[in-house]
């Protein structure tokens, strides 16, 4: 049987918020903007989790998540004008990562696919806003197909979307719980830290990003 090490990569899974841009609606874009509007931090936090398990898993709006967790509670504060300033906190977090992202798609050997947490409108503005749907093949999303890392069933869903073995893939994620989720079905998996740390391990694989 041939080792690991032998089998080609044929597609890269890559995470979003933490390795290409920031967070989407973590905590310290949370305070940002609900400090700015003048809501209760300790109030929101309360609501935050239950509303979040159906928003990011694409079974509610975003206009019904900021209902349940800000609006109703703040009937001075509107969805147009809470949403606007949800988008403006992303930004874009490493360039050289994109840079990698860039160099590995013009080798064309491999497929390259997002698997990442997010609502689907955040996902869908932030694809768009940062200009990243020409880099990827396909996107696997918690908000299209209904499941958040580290469940094994959105990694199998990855895995079956490719078309290819599970050992075939490499999955880049910034969250070491998510890599040892993705390794426990066989993918391959590097815990993103720098653009630097992964152009390195990269090149231990045999990919080359430079």
């Amino acid at each position: 049987m041939r080792s690991s090490s032998n089998i080609k990569i044929k597609t890269i899974f890559w995470d979003v918020g933490g390795v290409l841009l920031t967070n989407g609606w973590d905590r310290g874009q949370r305070k940002e903007v609900l400090t700015r509007l003048g809501v209760d931090l300790a109030d929101y936090e309360s609501r935050h989790e239950e509303a979040n398990y159906f928003w990011e898993r694409g079974l509610s709006t975003a206009e019904h998540f900021f209902n349940l967790t800000v609006l109703n509670q703040n009937p001075n504060i509107t969805f147009s004008e809470l949403w606007p300033q949800v988008c403006a906190e992303s930004k874009i977090l490493h360039p050289e990562s994109l840079d990698i992202l860039g160099k590995l798609g013009t080798s064309s050997r491999y497929k390259l696919a997002t698997l990442n947490n997010e609502s689907r409108e955040l996902n869908e503005h932030r694809l768009d806003a940062f200009r990243l749907r020409p880099f990827f093949d396909y996107f696997i999303c918690s908000g299209y197909v209904h499941e958040m890392k580290p469940h094994p069933e959105i990694y199998r869903a990855a895995i079956e979307i490719s078309g290819h073995l599970a050992e075939t893939a490499l999955f880049i994620d910034d969250n070491v719980e998510n890599c040892i989720a993705a390794g426990s079905l066989g993918m391959r998996a590097i815990r993103f830290e720098s653009p630097t740390q992964l152009r390195d391990e990269l090149a231990q694989l045999g990919l080359r990003a430079a």
